[in-house]
């Protein structure tokens, strides 16, 4: 890529501008896919859902033109709106991630400006599913807007919903990148990672929030919410056609200048995070003198919650691992969400919506459903794990080098993240078991758990030695690389699906035996749990001595 640099060396060198961010992004893409067919059929794959869900919102949201009923309309275009843009700034911090095919960081020794820099960052951002996906749905308010007023109307809207996704980008990519250096802080990195997941987590239950406040709303008095929401940058962009069929048109130029105000204060945010993340300005704060100096050094080493492990070579591994789990940013936001949702489903599966959004007091639950949904549970909490290597990245190299036995090793990262799964299990089985008001059925609950748990355990061991792939090394806790974030939706589907195939017996086990299962379902849950575990960290440490050097040239980040 040309770079415009000062002195006599530039002469006839061409200024950098925005069409180079675009061509370098699509053949970096190219590269990270050549040779790599999984990652292609991933991206392939990616293509086919994103499209799918952007023809099925397109229809949604052109249906109030289809059905000629403007006030449908100016509700769908303001809340669909507003949620899109909500989407763009939420989802890619606590699913997806953001992605960071041009690392901001690899420009910081080259002279460019900072316009230049957010400019070309910004049309980069454009050229991927998502962006296309939103584009593609929100074109369905244009065909809405022109059956409701014309062409006037679909012209506006048009104007509108281009403006929304640059909107969108814009906000998704300045909070991120803010985020992420805010999150060079050790205290605010502890707290953002607690309030995302929490945020995340709660995802499920805020949707059962909207569909009471749905159940038992007034739809006209929601217009004049969708009126006010309308004149908010969340919204303003979406609602300009329905403006100018209601007879509005004066409000079109000034929601269009809020959009463009929005869009530009956005960018001018970015450009000042991209600064500080490239020139590493956060504070480091003091240093404090925190180890005892008479204390052991290799016993420093080792949490408190390692503290009864032998100091050797396994110990060492569980304590490290069990060090990362706690203080990495990924690792951590995934055990805060795990927490939530662990007690969230459960309650929603057994409870149903409906009495949720009821406020019914008295819940039809049966020991075969509680079951049910403590096996999606524990099986989600194995899941955690599919891509354990990619954590490690290039770090991995140590292991491989010291020779570390994959058996041995496997072991002690079950271990490790089991300091923290286990007692989350135990607290998840005695809070659904009061919150039924069933405390028989708590010892079901636990051995379903510990069941789904270990054979999701041997199931994922070997997804994350056969699938593991690279995450970005990037200051952005929440970046990923092209493809990476629907690597991690099938990786975990795929473990999910076969560690739930394995733990069917105990749901089984718990519609034939009645009353004595109650009894039995603990011990034979650990059992069954421990012995999935262990068998398969055996057959997975083969797998894991013979690939040991692909996986780590898998899992190391292209530069």
């Amino acid at each position: 890529m040309a770079v415009s640099v000062t002195g006599p060396a530039s002469v006839g060198v061409r200024p950098v501008s925005a069409r180079h961010f675009a061509r370098l992004k699509l053949r970096v893409m190219r590269n990270n896919m050549r040779g790599q067919g999984w990652r292609i059929a991933l991206f392939v794959t990616g293509i086919v859902f994103g499209l799918w869900f952007a023809a099925a919102a397109f229809f949604l949201l052109a249906a109030p033109g289809l059905a000629d009923d403007v006030e449908i309309a100016g509700l769908t275009a303001a809340f669909a709106g507003a949620l899109l843009v909500l989407g763009w700034l939420l989802l890619p911090l606590v699913f997806f991630g953001v992605d960071e095919t041009l690392d901001p960081a690899r420009f910081a020794l080259l002279p460019l400006r900072p316009r230049t820099l957010v400019t070309g960052m910004f049309v980069a951002a454009l050229i991927g599913v998502p962006a296309v996906a939103t584009f593609i749905a929100t074109a369905g308010m244009v065909v809405s807007a022109a059956l409701l007023g014309g062409w006037a109307a679909a012209l506006a809207q048009a104007v509108g919903i281009a403006g929304g996704l640059l909107l969108c980008v814009a906000a998704s990519r300045a909070v991120t990148s803010a985020f992420a250096t805010l999150l060079r802080s050790r205290r605010v990195r502890d707290l953002a990672t607690v309030l995302l997941a929490v945020l995340a987590a709660l995802l499920g239950p805020l949707q059962i929030g909207v569909m009471s406040a749905v159940h038992n709303a007034d739809w006209h008095g929601l217009a004049g919410v969708a009126r006010a929401i309308g004149w908010t940058p969340l919204a303003a962009p979406y609602t300009v056609g329905i403006d100018v069929a209601e007879g509005r048109a004066w409000a079109v130029p000034v929601k269009l200048a809020i959009t463009a105000l929005t869009i530009a204060a956005l960018l001018w945010w970015w450009s000042r995070s991209l600064e500080s993340a490239m020139v590493g300005a956060a504070s480091k704060g003091r240093v404090r003198a925190e180890h005892d100096l008479t204390a052991k050094p290799v016993a420093q080493l080792f949490p408190r919650g390692t503290r009864w492990l032998r100091h050797d070579r396994y110990g060492a591994l569980v304590a490290r691992e069990a060090r990362y789990w706690w203080r990495d940013t990924r690792r951590r936001a995934t055990l805060i969400t795990f927490a939530v949702v662990g007690v969230f489903v459960p309650v929603m599966v057994n409870v149903g919506t409906t009495g949720l959004i009821e406020g019914q007091s008295q819940f039809d639950a049966s020991p075969t459903l509680v079951s049910l949904s403590m096996l999606f549970v524990g099986v989600l909490a194995a899941v955690s794990l599919a891509n354990q290597f990619g954590f490690d990245g290039s770090a991995y190299a140590a292991n491989v080098i010291a020779g570390v036995p994959g058996r041995l090793e496997l072991r002690a990262r079950l271990v490790a993240y089991s300091i923290y799964i286990v007692p989350l299990l135990v607290v998840i089985s005695i809070v659904l078991g009061l919150f039924l008001r069933e405390p028989a059925w708590i010892g079901v609950m636990a051995g379903t758990l510990f069941a789904a748990y270990g054979s999701g355990l041997a199931i994922t061991l070997f997804v994350s030695v056969l699938g593991a792939y690279a995450l970005p090394e990037t200051s952005n806790p929440f970046a990923m690389n092209s493809g990476a974030g629907m690597a991690r939706s099938l990786l975990s589907l795929l473990a999910m699906i076969g560690a739930a195939a394995v733990s069917v017996p105990m749901v089984i086990a718990t519609a034939l035996l009645g009353g004595v299962w109650l009894w039995l379902a603990l011990p034979v849950g650990l059992a069954y749990g421990l012995g999935a575990a262990m068998f398969g960290a055996y057959l997975a440490g083969d797998l894991l001595d013979r690939r040991m050097p692909e996986l780590l040239q898998t899992v190391t980040p292209r530069r």
